[in-house]
Formats: structure tokens, C-alpha cells, sequence
């Protein structure tokens, strides 16, 4: 009954409704209740939703502080705050009994913690990871109480009755959670650590391609050998070759050419 009174109240007087709001003590929860009395549809309800929005942003700066301090700029954790907010407006119900802070907070707070969970991770990893990180981190707080010294793989893996390859999976996964900058020094002269990580090694290939060039060059007949000896490992040009052998440069251009493209396709063979 209460439910219709406000309905009939905002429907034809939602002036005066607003005008009470106002004047009440508890102005947040009126406008909150209010909105939610109207149909979806109704001229009113877009204002009123505006109006209740602003009226508890103070609760989600509050609850954005508590997750200050942990890496997110302040200003980013408020904001996710009051998309959890909205969400709360939009799917709050009067007739679920209960109060409009109990269903907002762990919809704020909810909305924070995915906002950590998927956000600040430096790598992405499985959600089960993610969550048996924080497990892990909260049996090690216990556990080093309660045992009074630094709990072992196996002293967790017992309390949240896990594996050992469980726990060191999970330990694995919590590095991917922070990352390490490349320019991070790393002496005291200035070097970094992106410095000190190898490169691409094309020597390998390299290595192979020689490894395959002795067969493939014993394909070549005795003059095609002396050719591209003579060009590649004697660094001579056509003309000097022409003049070693006895024939002209043109011929030697010709022969060099012919000998390249059966020593190609014999390194393709080999090679494969």
C-alpha cells in the first residue's frame, strides 16, 4: 500500500514530491524512492534519476577512498564508483525490502573489485588465477600468524586444500600482476634493464644456410664453382672473372646467373 500511495503522490503531484524531497532530512533516500515509484516511461523519472544519482555521489567517493593506495589513481577509482552507481539506480527495487544503501554499496564495491580484477593486471591471466592469487595472499596473512614464520607451498596448499602444483601455479600467475619498466636502471651506471634482454640471433639461420651450401655448391660443374667462387668469396667483379677464364664478361654475367639459380633451388632442397 505504501508502494501505490507513493506511486499515486509522484504521478499527480511530482512537484510537490520534489519540493518535499528537498525540505526532508534524508533527501538521498527520498529522491531514490521516488524515482523508483514511477514507470520506466515516465516524464519525470529521467530528472528524478539525475537527482538521485548526484544526491549519493558522496557514497561513492567514499567507497572509492577505501581502494585508495593501491596503484589506481584516485580520480579512476571514483569514476569507476559511479558507474556502480548508476548500475544501482537503474536496478534498484523498492518492493525487494531492502534499503537503497544495502543493495548500492555491494554494487559499488563489486564494481571497484572488477575493476582490479581485470584492469590492473599488467598481463591478463585466467580469472582462476586471479582469484587464487587473492586467495593465496589471504591464507599467508593467516597463516603467518597463526604459525608465527613465513607459511610454506605446502602449509598453504593444506589450508585452502589445494595441490602444491595448485599453489605454485597461482604464485606463478600473481607475477604477471605487476611489471617492470625496461628503463628501470639496474647499476649504478645507468644501465637498463631493457639493456641486458637478447635480441634476435639471424646467425642461426645463417648457420644453417652454410650448412646446406656445401652440398648445393657440389651441384654446380667445376667452372660454375670457380665462378661463383671467384664473385663471392674473391669479391671480383664480372670483368676480372672474364679475364681469369678466358671468355667474355657478358658470357660470365650469363654464367653467373645460370649457376645462382640452380644454387637456389638446390639450397631449397637441402634446406627442407
Amino acid at each position: 500500500m505504501a508502494d501505490l500511495r507513493s506511486y499515486r503522490m509522484t504521478v499527480t503531484a511530482d512537484t510537490a514530491v520534489l519540493a518535499d524531497a528537498e525540505t526532508s532530512t534524508d533527501l538521498a533516500s527520498e529522491l531514490i524512492t521516488a524515482m523508483a515509484a514511477l514507470p520506466a516511461g515516465h516524464s519525470s523519472r529521467a530528472g528524478l534519476r539525475d537527482r538521485a544519482i548526484e544526491a549519493w555521489l558522496p557514497l561513492a567517493g567514499h567507497l572509492s577512498r577505501r581502494y585508495a593506495n593501491r596503484g589506481e589513481p584516485r580520480d579512476d577509482l571514483y569514476q569507476v564508483a559511479v558507474v556502480g552507481l548508476i548500475k544501482a539506480v537503474d536496478r534498484f527495487e523498492t518492493d525487494r525490502g531492502v534499503d537503497f544503501a544495502g543493495f548500492a554499496i555491494p554494487t559499488i564495491v563489486g564494481e571497484l573489485k572488477r575493476h582490479f580484477r581485470d584492469k590492473t593486471w599488467s598481463v591478463r591471466v585466467p580469472r582462476r588465477l586471479q582469484e587464487l592469487r587473492l586467495a593465496i595472499t589471504a591464507a599467508n596473512n593467516t597463516l603467518s600468524h597463526t604459525l608465527g614464520r613465513a607459511p610454506t607451498v605446502a602449509d598453504i596448499a593444506a589450508h585452502l586444500k589445494l595441490s602444491e602444483d595448485e599453489v605454485i601455479e597461482g604464485l606463478e600467475g600473481a607475477r604477471a600482476y605487476n611489471s617492470t619498466s625496461l628503463s628501470t636502471p639496474i647499476s649504478e651506471g645507468g644501465t637498463e634493464l631493457g639493456e641486458t634482454l637478447g635480441g634476435e640471433d639471424t646467425a642461426f639461420e645463417e648457420a644453417e644456410t652454410r650448412i646446406a651450401l656445401g652440398p648445393a655448391m657440389a651441384t654446380l660443374d667445376e667452372r660454375e664453382q670457380k665462378i661463383v667462387s671467384l664473385r663471392f668469396y674473391g669479391n671480383l667483379t664480372q670483368q676480372q672473372i672474364a679475364e681469369q677464364i678466358g671468355v667474355s664478361q657478358m658470357h660470365v654475367s650469363r654464367l653467373l646467373t645460370k649457376a645462382l639459380a640452380k644454387l637456389r633451388r638446390n639450397l631449397d632442397t637441402f634446406e627442407a
